[in-house]
């Protein structure tokens, strides 16, 4: 009996110190969130609140669209995730802490539930269905709050000690198994005592050593440039490659984009292509600027060009599938809208084509060099099977090409895609040299291109018509949508978006004064 009694001791000794690391590991996450927050003024609710679906979707898209009642909301997480980290760390009200975090993970998932048919796109941690992270730490949150482990090792116990109430015996009482109001009262603290009261504030020493190694020590000298930049309005955000092209910013935007629908997929005439993004940079024999354009593209950086080209109205990026997490995380976590063509061109094209419609995709096309190499060896039934499975799980489903002879033979063969993916540039100029080892050229017969697709009465997506840099904006755009194109993919860095939204405006309203200078019907 007495060894029993040994035995229950020992393990309630082990189940409290298991609950104190438990506390501190979800304190230092709370924490960590809500500091981040903190040092973000960018930072709000408003996307995650706008992008909810379940019951209370109209209550959180009322608090996004409320100015008054969004700043709340944001300091009510900030703050409350801050406060809650430190009293779940500390130990100090550490009951009210974790029921408080309860409450708040409850919202979270309620605003977000993993249920099937719900969300933009599969979580990048994993894939869920009901249960996810914030239920799991929700019910850890709920056994904290009815377990007194700050009188254990906490501030709760040392305050209680420091005012005369009777808390050391309660921390004796609970690691040796007993129930705290059985142990005889003890009116002073000893050193050991105190000592294991102040055990977080190692671990809160530790959270913030790491805190400032990943946010970095910020300088006096860093705070006056950042405080002189925003004072005299200076885009430091892109680097000092943006100070060479003088990059616009959103109020000097001309206009309102235009747009047209292929099926029911509305669409902006314009939209980002994701070559820039994925690191397909086409630089010819540049050899290191595809790393350089992969090193730049965070995750956070192609967060903010995304975020920038929906606030210029381009509504759409085209790219391949393997960008998929990086869209669905937009969609989750940033609450953006902007919306995804697939090229396909992961895997064979039915695996390229699986992913991209299980991810979210609104719409999938065969990849150019993928439909050229099908084309080429007369592979029509694997373009006729991906339009049929596009098509079946109710996407429009189309057809790229480099080479007009691709275009040319589908349509002798049958194959009438939604929507035609097609290159269009001039070759008049100077690294134009159509040799097929040169990454310099996508379109070798621009007249003959143009005056085929003439006839097609399917929507035209027009791409390459800046041929990877070698033409400008103002010289590409016009010459694109007078020839035909009905829509325009375009490769663009976070710093071009907005001025290239204004270039496209300045030629869309070119080609709208001037009717005739385009023969081809808008088929759109």
């Amino acid at each position: 009996m007495e060894r029993q009694k040994v035995d229950v001791a020992k393990w309630a000794g082990l189940m409290m110190f298991a609950l104190v690391a438990l506390r501190t590991l979800i304190g230092w996450h709370f924490l960590y969130e809500g500091l981040i927050k903190l040092n973000d003024p960018n930072w709000s609710s408003a996307g995650y609140l706008k992008s909810t679906e379940w019951f209370l979707s109209s209550y959180f898209h009322d608090i996004a669209r409320n100015e008054l009642a969004l700043r709340a909301a944001d300091l009510l997480n900030m703050w409350g995730l801050t406060l809650i980290g430190l009293g779940l760390m500390l130990g100090c009200f550490s009951r009210l802490a974790g029921f408080f975090g309860a409450l708040l993970l409850g919202l979270y998932y309620v605003a977000h539930p993993p249920l099937a048919g719900m969300g933009f796109g599969t979580p990048t941690e994993g894939a869920y269905l009901v249960v996810d992270k914030n239920i799991v730490e929700l019910a850890a949150l709920l056994v904290l709050a009815c377990v007194p482990t700050g009188r254990f090792i906490g501030l709760d116990g040392l305050f209680r000690a420091l005012r005369g109430a009777p808390a050391a015996e309660e921390s004796v009482a609970l690691s040796a198994g007993v129930p705290p109001e059985a142990a005889a009262p003890v009116t002073s603290v000893g050193r050991r005592e105190l000592l294991k009261h102040l055990l977080p504030v190692p671990a809160m020493g530790a959270f913030a050593y790491a805190f400032q190694r990943r946010r970095g020590w910020e300088s006096v000298e860093v705070e006056h440039l950042l405080s002189h930049m925003k004072a005299h309005k200076v885009d430091g955000v892109s680097g000092a490659s943006a100070k060479r092209v003088n990059a616009a910013s959103l109020d000097e935007l001309k206009g309102p984009m235009p747009r047209a629908k292929i099926g029911n997929l509305e669409l902006s005439r314009i939209f980002l292509g994701g070559n820039l993004i994925g690191g397909w940079a086409h630089s010819r024999d540049l050899i290191y600027v595809s790393d350089l354009v992969c090193a730049y593209h965070t995750d956070r950086k192609v967060f903010e060009t995304f975020h920038l080209a929906e606030c210029c109205g381009m509504n759409t990026i085209l790219t391949n599938p393997r960008l998929c997490r990086v869209i669905s995380d937009y969609w989750k976590k940033e609450g953006g809208k902007i919306q995804f063509i697939s090229d396909c061109a992961m895997g064979g094209l039915m695996e390229g084509a699986k992913v991209s419609i299980d991810a979210g995709g609104h719409a999938c096309y065969a990849q150019g060099g993928v439909a050229d190499h099908l084309v080429a060896n007369g592979d029509f039934d694997a373009l006729a099977k991906f339009l049929e499975l596009v098509r079946r799980n109710g996407l429009p489903a189309g057809i790229g090409a480099h080479k007009l002879e691709t275009v040319q033979a589908c349509v002798e063969k049958g194959l009438m895609p939604d929507f035609w993916v097609k290159t269009l540039h001039h070759t008049d100029y100077w690294s134009a040299k159509p040799q097929p080892e040169q990454d310099n050229i996508w379109c070798v017969n621009p007249a003959e291109t143009i005056a085929y697709m003439e006839q097609m009465e399917q929507p035209w997506i027009g791409f390459k018509t800046l041929a990877a840099g070698a033409i400008h904006p103002k010289e590409g755009f016009p010459y694109a949508l007078k020839n035909g194109a009905d829509f325009l993919c375009v490769g663009m860095y976070d710093f071009q978006v907005v001025k290239n939204a204004n270039l496209f405006l300045d030629a869309w309203d070119q080609v709208q004064r001037d009717q005739a200078a385009r023969k081809r019907p808008w088929r759109a």
